[in-house]
């Protein structure tokens, strides 16, 4: 599914209620859903580029989600849109629940934050250091296919919890992994003072704030390059202001 394609089926999803917005708070920086699949896409499990059939039914199956939702969407519907016997289907890709999860998980690549982060060394380079990490994220989440998978997570939550608690437990995880990584070399330097875990949590408030429930509301727009700069810079400060130097490391 190209990018168009996505954007033209999201017109199908109603509003989205304001309470689901909170657990949208960090998103996927690894590859969500370790599902084994790879006896059926690749016998010897090296990593290749999904065969072009599998690419068609997970394309059809994404649609088919978006259009209709998780459970009213059925195997035969997307073995039509694809246009496959489902028996090809359950062969290459899997059951339904597969398919959600193989979708999320093609979509979860380009989300991908860099594991190696810098180690900060001054107050200069940690600012520098966590502008860059809330500009990605920024950038990457508000893309309008990753917008779309969390919208498949939230009108599915009452009826198939388990895949919202997927993504958000998996993804959550693993962006405050990253994060909290870089605040605790910046913290045993000496640069920064605080709670590791309360300096997270405020980080990605400030560089949030209500910004990714409009956007699942439709009430903003996707914001501009210069905006999520400026919006990462303006985390940063704030950040920065609330937890300075520690005493020794200021000496």
């Amino acid at each position: 599914m190209v990018l168009k394609d996505i954007q033209k089926a999201e017109i199908w999803y109603h509003t989205v209620p304001v309470v689901f917005g909170l657990w949208y708070y960090l998103v996927p920086c690894q590859a969500l859903f370790m599902v084994d699949t790879r006896s059926r896409t690749n016998p010897s499990g090296s990593s290749s580029e999904p065969s072009p059939v599998r690419q068609r039914i997970l394309d059809a199956a994404f649609a088919a989600f978006i259009k209709r939702g998780f459970v009213e969407t059925s195997t035969l519907d997307i073995a039509s849109r694809a246009h496959v016997s489902k028996r090809e289907l359950y062969s290459v890709v899997g059951n339904k629940h597969e398919m959600l999860v193989a979708c999320i998980t093609e979509r979860a690549r380009r989300i991908c934050l860099p594991v190696n982060l810098p180690v900060p060394h001054d107050r200069a380079t940690l600012a520098n250091a966590l502008t860059g990490f809330g500009a990605q994220l920024l950038r990457e989440v508000c893309h309008p296919a990753v917008i779309a998978v969390f919208r498949v997570a939230i009108a599915n939550a009452d009826r198939a919890p388990e895949i919202a608690q997927a993504l958000d437990s998996i993804g959550r995880e693993a962006s405050r992994a990253a994060l909290r990584q870089m605040l605790q070399d910046a913290h045993s330097l000496g640069l920064i003072d605080g709670d590791i875990a309360e300096m997270s949590h405020h980080f990605l408030a400030l560089l949030w704030g209500d910004l990714l429930v409009n956007l699942l509301l439709r009430i903003s727009k996707a914001p501009t390059r210069r905006e999520i700069e400026r919006r990462a810079e303006n985390a940063v400060a704030g950040f920065l202001k609330l937890f300075p130097e520690s005493k020794e490391g200021s000496h």
